[in-house]
């Protein structure tokens, strides 16, 4: 079986060697799906690649959530790849290393970062590149728009500038010490984890220009206050990027795409009509 079919992907892509994808990470899948599928360990990461019927020129990197310990690549992952390459985009899913003492706390940035430069060089995103973050993955879409931390050494040298960005429900910085809003709150496991919280604080390290970002969370979540909506909105705005912002009452966390019975149901075409008013959707 050719590696991008386990993800019933069209393209695979190893990320730092050529191995094989044998032993690289270990897929769960607890109804013997590919929606509720999970990735509980990494060893090496990987990029899976969905092709549009009819490209638009511009490709998405997505990042699925699972607390950088564990990664939703299904219902936060293939599922939004086939929606973005419905559209038009090359679509791709990243399995990313976590944050572990082995790994370090960068592991997940280093390897969105060079998830982004693999995808230039295929020259499947000639007319732009965006990124997808839910959850965690938000986290992490968002720390591509901010400066690498001065006390790590990274592993790209040059960081790609993304043109638009999607992010939803993310942990922003209410998890970095100092920011939290829970009183008292005890840092987060793996101690890896805690500091890369604690050195990406996206809100307030963004890059300026900041893309164009349409960000989504829910104001009831009990996992991610919506504070890390506000203050991403804010700094956004603030780092000089137009910032459309929607805050649905009532939706639990981890909405992502399939969601139904609730006001949030309508977030991805919201996103779509965003993505044609921005011209992201012409050829």
């Amino acid at each position: 079986m050719s590696p991008a079919k386990l993800l019933e992907a069209d393209l695979a892509w190893p990320l730092w060697d050529e191995e094989p994808l044998d032993g690289a990470f270990q897929l769960e899948t607890p109804d013997n799906t590919l929606h509720t599928a999970y990735v509980s360990q990494v060893s090496r990461p990987w990029l899976f690649g969905y092709q549009p019927a009819t490209a638009n020129g511009r490709a998405v990197l997505i990042l699925g959530g699972g607390g950088y310990t564990q990664l939703m690549v299904g219902r936060e992952g293939i599922a939004v790849a086939r929606w973005l390459a419905g559209l038009g985009f090359h679509a791709f899913v990243l399995v990313h290393r976590f944050p572990t003492a082995e790994t370090g706390a960068q592991a997940p940035l280093d390897d969105a970062r060079r998830a982004l430069r693999l995808i230039e060089q295929s020259c499947l995103s000639q007319g732009g590149l965006g990124v997808c973050g839910l959850s965690s993955g938000g986290h992490l879409a968002a720390a591509l728009l901010a400066e690498y931390p001065a006390n790590w050494t990274p592993a790209e040298t040059e960081a790609l500038r993304t043109e638009f960005a999607v992010i939803g429900y993310g942990p922003i910085s209410t998890n970095a010490a100092g920011r939290t809003i829970i009183p008292d709150k005890p840092p987060l496991e793996p101690p890896a984890k805690q500091a890369l919280y604690d050195a990406v604080q996206p809100d307030v390290q963004l890059v300026v220009p900041a893309p164009p970002t349409f960000i989504v969370y829910s104001g009831n979540d009990p996992v991610v206050p919506v504070t890390n909506a506000y203050r991403l909105a804010d700094g956004i705005s603030r780092a000089g990027g137009a910032v459309e912002l929607h805050i649905f009452a009532d939706a639990p966390h981890g909405f992502a795409m399939d969601t139904q019975g609730l006001p949030v149901a309508v977030w991805p075409s919201l996103c779509e009509a965003w993505f044609r008013q921005n011209g992201l959707l012409k050829q």
